[in-house]
């Protein structure tokens, strides 16, 4: 992928020809809320917020594979924007139907503005997604990508839940799981029809109750873009693949690839199926979820959504040069979480996946983060987190910090608000270093497996804030750490 040269203002779009009559949609004013794409009964009202946009169209697809839309509804200003939202009313849209936008707006790096209509961007609240005719290099450039861009999807959220709920276990009676969906039952050695996917996970539930875990914490299942690592593969030269997951495009949409059928729809579907088995298991699920940042990257990455929205309101930028950013993260970007928009749409996040696909709780990835104001300070009060503590929607569902981000700031002990539970650092160094053999740390390692009070009390919280792990998704297993000194992760090239 290639820079962006600050000077260069993108190339005019070839204006849409005319819909086929046929496939023609009749549209009117529509309503700012609620954001994304809200099916009803006489079609779908579409609603976006961008602060600074001067121009939205709505492309219409009729199947995930076309290459142009069928149909191009250019809003107006005076009927179609409210405040800082466009909404339009589109007649006649059913489930199936994929859609898009371009957004136009300044061009001005120097102010953080990187609107470009050109790109053709998705729905930051779509419920499904579709990646078909994906190619990351040709959204990172000026040029038009309709032909190569991603798709949503309109979706019918009706499901059949059977009784099922939030099964709400108290914290201190909680054994998590750590899953990767993908990988769990990849192996043939899982024999299972539908090895990878949600479906996957359904068929080895015997399993996690022979093991006795009360919960399962997923990996991120918010879709993600496999193809985003631009490195290869030293010992083979083929492209390394974001398979973890930890780096979102869309946080309202359950990755397809982890779908038996991802056609229109059955991203919720088999995401609720799992979910529902699991608890009738007695077994709760949590999510890891990244608000932390998202897979745009940094200035030499695609525009996907945010970018392309409203680069200076959902990011941190460098504040002596605003096409640059801030990256706490580790991952070229920070997502500016205690902007109110941003704010908003991570509350309602996780409020739709708690009560609409019945999430019991979620662990916040590099969550220090989200207590970062807009120039890196930790603000003693940070919105979005209180927020979350305090939401009413999410008053019975776990919440859980990895209370550190990748710039230094360690807050285990401290993370803002009470009713937070960390992953406990302290902990998981204490065994490694019992286990390894290190001399002086018996009293300490007692200390973690007693709760740890001398982090947790002085602070005025409990034992149950504490989750006590040795070893997880990141760096050495257990056995690794007692076999080697240095790393061997040759194949990632971090030899």
């Amino acid at each position: 992928m290639s820079a962006v040269d600050p000077g260069v203002r993108p190339p005019a779009v070839k204006e849409p020809e005319s819909p086929v009559d046929t496939l023609h949609h009749a549209y009117e004013n529509g309503r700012t809320h609620p954001l994304g794409a809200t099916l009803d009964a006489g079609g779908v009202n579409f609603s976006l917020w961008s602060e600074h946009a001067t121009g939205v169209e709505i492309l219409l697809f009729q199947h995930h594979d076309d290459p142009e839309p069928y149909q191009t509804i250019k809003l107006d200003h005076k009927f179609n924007k409210t405040f800082q939202f466009w909404h339009c009313y589109v007649r006649g849209l059913r489930p199936g139907a994929y859609y898009a936008f371009r957004i136009d707006g300044p061009w001005d790096l120097a102010n953080g503005q990187r609107f470009n209509r050109n790109k053709v961007i998705i729905d930051p609240y779509a419920k499904a997604t579709n990646s078909r005719l994906w190619n990351r290099g040709e959204a990172c450039g000026m040029g038009d990508n309709v032909t190569t861009s991603q798709r949503c999807v309109v979706v019918d959220q009706a499901y059949d839940w059977e009784g099922d709920e939030p099964l709400n276990r108290r914290m201190s009676e909680t054994i998590i799981y750590e899953m990767h969906v993908g990988g769990f039952t990849k192996s043939p050695s899982a024999k299972v029809n539908h090895p990878g996917t949600f479906a996957g996970v359904v068929e080895k539930i015997p399993y996690l109750v022979e093991l006795g875990v009360t919960a399962v914490e997923l990996l991120p299942v918010f879709d993600f873009d496999p193809s985003e690592i631009d490195k290869p593969n030293p010992m083979g030269g083929a492209n390394l693949t974001n398979y973890w997951g930890y780096s979102t495009v869309s946080f309202f949409a359950p990755h397809s690839r982890y779908c038996v059928s991802p056609r229109a729809g059955s991203h919720l579907k088999e995401f609720r199926d799992m979910v529902k088995a699991l608890h009738k298991a007695g077994i709760e699920v949590i999510l890891d979820v990244v608000f932390n940042h998202t897979s745009e990257g940094n200035q030499q990455g695609p525009t996907i959504n945010f970018k392309g929205l409203g680069n200076s309101t959902y990011y941190y930028l460098w504040g002596g040069d605003h096409q640059y950013y801030m990256d706490y993260s580790g991952c070229g970007n920070t997502l500016n979480c205690n902007h109110p928009i941003t704010e908003k749409m991570i509350i309602e996040c996780l409020e739709w996946w708690h009560e609409e696909m019945h999430v019991d709780g979620f662990r916040f990835d590099e969550g220090s983060i989200l207590s970062r104001g807009p120039d890196g300070a930790v603000l003693p009060y940070p919105p979005v987190l209180w927020h979350i503590e305090l939401s009413e929607k999410l008053s019975d569902c776990k919440i859980i910090a990895e209370a550190w981000d990748a710039a230094g700031l360690y807050q285990i002990g401290y993370f803002p608000g009470f009713r937070w539970a960390e992953w406990n650092g302290m902990y998981r160094d204490a065994v490694r270093r019992f286990v390894r053999g290190d001399r002086g740390i018996v009293g300490m390692v007692a200390s973690r497996i007693a709760g740890s009070a001398d982090i947790y009390e002085r602070t005025g919280r409990l034992s149950v804030n504490s989750i006590n792990f040795i070893t997880c998704h990141d760096g050495f297993t257990l056995n690794d750490l007692v076999s080697y000194n240095h790393k061997h992760n040759d194949a990632n090239g971090e030899g």
